[in-house]
């Protein structure tokens, strides 16, 4: 199993990361929200030795800090944060729903860190959706099993496998490693339209979006795509989470990508 290391930020969070070392060329992966970048260093099982995959837990997330901001700017600072401390620049950025916003717009305003990105079912202009499923959510649960009951009757949007990769057991009971207030903020900060760092930038980037999923729809993909430099794919019968789903075609999709670079 591939250890987890830790850094701290200029503003004092410790970020969590998983490393596959070695002296392939370096991909940051970066998970969505309520996710944890752990599922993602199956890409190494694909890309083989050619590629080396860094997935950190972003702030909030996982074995990472809690933190007081959430907004767009501290994502961008962590992430740079990541890549210039372990010397990734310039990278190949993977980014899931968050993490695919957070890899767009590090592109944009850092092109010197960002070699190209694949943006995973994340749309250029996201409007706000609720997250009243998080009301009165329990803080421990008696087992796993419990736990992951209570989430399959909220969820309406996603795989529950990616929010229960936020699980851990205590002396309490199993609880979930983030918080619903901090999610209710990441998600806020997420809203919005963010076309103009969608098209700041023009490094080789890839569209990879779930056909069964709402976030990236027709119109939305076609704009995109006005981008340089920019490719779409589609895995069709994908929802919002195929990366764990569909982890094959995920792969492929983005080992296909690698080799235009």
């Amino acid at each position: 199993m591939t250890a987890m290391h830790h850094l701290t930020t200029p503003d004092g969070i410790r970020l969590a990361y998983a490393d596959t070392g070695g002296t392939g060329r370096p991909l940051l992966a970066l998970h969505g929200a309520f996710g944890r970048g752990r599922p993602f260093l199956s890409l190494a099982d694909r890309l083989g030795p050619d590629w080396r995959i860094v997935a950190p837990d972003q702030r909030g997330h996982g074995r990472s800090d809690r933190a007081a901001d959430y907004g767009r700017e501290a994502f961008l600072a962590d992430t740079a944060t990541l890549v210039e401390r372990l010397d990734l620049a310039p990278c190949v950025l993977v980014g899931h729903s968050l993490g695919g916003l957070n890899a767009f717009q590090l592109a944009a305003r850092r092109p010197d860190l960002v070699r190209a990105f694949v943006v995973v079912d994340m749309a250029a202009e996201l409007p706000p959706h609720d997250s009243d499923w998080l009301d009165g959510l329990p803080e421990t649960y008696g087992s796993l099993d419990a736990l992951r009951t209570e989430i399959e009757a909220r969820v309406s949007l996603g795989e529950p496998l990616h929010f229960l990769e936020g699980a851990v057991e205590t002396d309490q009971g199993w609880r979930l490693r983030w918080h619903p207030d901090d999610m209710r903020e990441v998600k806020r900060q997420v809203f919005g339209e963010h076309w103009a760092d969608w098209y700041a930038s023009d490094q080789p980037a890839l569209v990879l979006r779930g056909g069964a999923s709402p976030i990236v729809p027709d119109d939305i993909a076609r704009r995109m795509l006005d981008r340089p430099n920019t490719r779409l794919a589609t895995i069709d019968d994908g929802t919002h989470d195929f990366y764990l789903t569909h982890r094959t075609r995920f792969h492929d999709a983005v080992a296909e990508f690698l080799t235009t670079l």
